[in-house]
């Protein structure tokens, strides 16, 4: 027999299976020799007290061995070589999952990235802290795996009803992940793990006959009758089949591409702000509300905040206990900031994106604030505002990968900051007065919300942390529209925006969810 429990147990029962197997069943009145195994469904630590505890929800096995495995496995077989094909522009999450699902529907993907398969993105991204130097097509946004790849491995997402979410999990432990993802709240795979992760998906899609070009940049749709055929790349090849354009959020070239070519894209609301960085002990004693910290039973602590002023939105986003911040930039002439974790989590800082939200309305006064001659009313004015940021970011760090950099409490009294804490940020920080360069629009919303944070958070508000400019690619700042029940463009037919970068997903698992759901729109329309 199979009973679903749900218990609230101190994390040194949690982390001791034999305590843990011994209170079920006391709780549950169940004989310990019925008790053949549990299977944890959802795990999360509530710290809303000053007792900590762990909520479980458990599959207990009465009676009966629970099985072997703990996901279901998608056989992948190969398509035939007369099969159709279809175009995948990306080989991020949204393009290799739907990569995946073209599969197993029977045709052969051929996936096109910019970017360098994920061994070699590594050296690409090292150079960015070595050298100062940002490869346009292979950095910590392009590339094998997308921007997901080397920025943390979050799996958390609120899309549930977009999709599968535990298939798209289950996906990736069949590739390698552990099997913890599966049970946790905010589950989280690491950087250090997901390249073999990549790297194994990439090669069940050759196995099965598809096709990955990386080092190739698409520079035109091919386009007959009001319907995309194929895409063109800058080397001048041509790649026929309908398209699922998986590009990510920051190909401005695409969104440029677009725009020239007459398609419609609109722009779209987004968030801008600093990376956060605390050490990690200080948030696990705010967090965990003892001056001892986490102890040794629990994880490296989590938080997250959000307020409102003026009417919008200020909070934290990305957050990565125990992280590093990375150098995200696509381009030489701009800074800008992301953050990562390891699967261990057990760096000595935390970090978060600290981001006041702005939205279509606001792009005139932000354009003017920042002196921008640009039509506000345009497709591509919000993506002029994140350029201009992040140049003017670049300018104040020194026209280098540097960033500028000032502490939490000096850049809400509006002060520069004479010395700097040390940083996780490895091509190095400079002291900079943000709140004065930053748009009032975002600079003055932030000072207010991370007052507030520190009301709710004592300790929070610290001259031992650190904000680091800027944090500008929360998201896409243009849509490419969609029908919201064929998922092809209304306008070009057999073109499927897809993902973060179409503006339709926030992150690796809603990417892949997004992924999936346009190659089963693509095949039922297009074959």
């Amino acid at each position: 027999m199979i009973k679903n429990v749900k218990i609230r147990v101190l994390p040194q029962v949690w982390r001791d299976t034999e305590k843990l197997e011994a209170q079920i069943c006391r709780e549950f009145d169940i004989p310990r020799k019925a008790l053949c195994g549990l299977r944890m469904k959802h795990t999360s630590i509530d710290a809303r007290q000053r007792q900590v505890m762990v909520q479980l929800d458990v599959d207990l096995y009465i009676n009966e061995e629970p099985p072997q495995e703990t996901y279901h496995a998608v056989e992948y077989r190969e398509v035939p070589a007369h099969a159709p094909q279809a175009i995948v522009v990306g080989a991020g999450p949204g393009g290799l999952f739907a990569a995946l699902r073209l599969i197993e529907l029977g045709v052969r993907p051929i996936v096109i990235e910019r970017g360098r398969n994920v061994r070699d993105r590594r050296r690409d991204v090292a150079l960015i802290t070595r050298e100062q130097r940002v490869d346009p097509n292979s950095n910590y946004c392009f590339g094998e795996g997308g921007a997901g790849a080397f920025s943390d491995g979050k799996l958390f997402t609120r899309s549930k009803k977009r999709g599968n979410v535990q298939g798209v999990l289950e996906g990736l432990c069949q590739f390698g992940a552990d099997t913890g993802i599966l049970d946790a709240s905010h589950p989280h795979i690491g950087t250090e793990k997901l390249p073999a992760i990549i790297a194994g998906i990439r090669e069940k899609i050759i196995a099965c006959g598809g096709q990955i070009h990386f080092e190739t940049v698409v520079s035109q749709l091919i386009l007959s009758a009001n319907k995309v055929v194929g895409v063109r790349t800058l080397d001048g090849r041509e790649f026929l089949g309908p398209v699922i354009l998986a590009t990510g959020h920051s190909a401005r070239d695409i969104y440029r591409m677009l725009h020239d070519e007459g398609i419609l894209i609109e722009a779209k609301g987004l968030a801008i702000g600093c990376r956060l960085e605390h050490p990690q002990p200080l948030i696990d004693r705010i967090q965990y509300h003892s001056r001892e910290g986490r102890g040794e039973y629990l994880p490296p602590a989590e938080y997250s905040f959000v307020t409102q002023v003026d009417n919008r939105g200020v909070y934290s986003f990305c957050m990565c206990p125990g992280g590093v911040i990375v150098p995200s930039a696509t381009m030489s002439d701009q800074v800008v900031v992301n953050g990562m974790s390891t699967s261990s989590r057990g760096g000595r800082w935390a970090n978060a994106a600290m981001v006041a939200e702005i939205r279509v309305d606001d792009i005139p006064l932000l354009a003017s604030q920042l002196h921008l001659d640009i039509d506000p009313a345009g497709p591509l004015a919000m993506m002029a505002i994140q350029e201009a940021i992040e140049h003017q970011c670049w300018l104040n760090g020194g026209r280098t990968q540097v960033a500028p950099a000032q502490r939490m409490t000096d850049f809400v009294n509006g002060r520069l900051s004479a010395n700097l804490p040390a940083s996780s940020y490895t091509p190095g920080i400079v002291a900079s007065p943000l709140h004065f360069w930053l748009p009032k629009f975002i600079g003055a919303r932030l000072q207010e919300g991370l007052r507030f944070f520190g009301r709710r958070a004592h300790g929070f508000l610290t001259d031992e942390a650190l904000l680091v400019g800027t944090e500008t690619r929360t998201s896409s700042p243009v849509r490419i529209p969609r029908d919201s029940v064929s998922l092809c463009h209304p306008v070009v037919q057999h073109l499927y925006p897809c993902g973060e970068g179409a503006g339709f997903a926030g992150g690796i698992v809603s990417s892949a969810m997004d992924g999936r759901r346009c190659a089963d729109a693509l095949v039922a329309q297009c074959f």
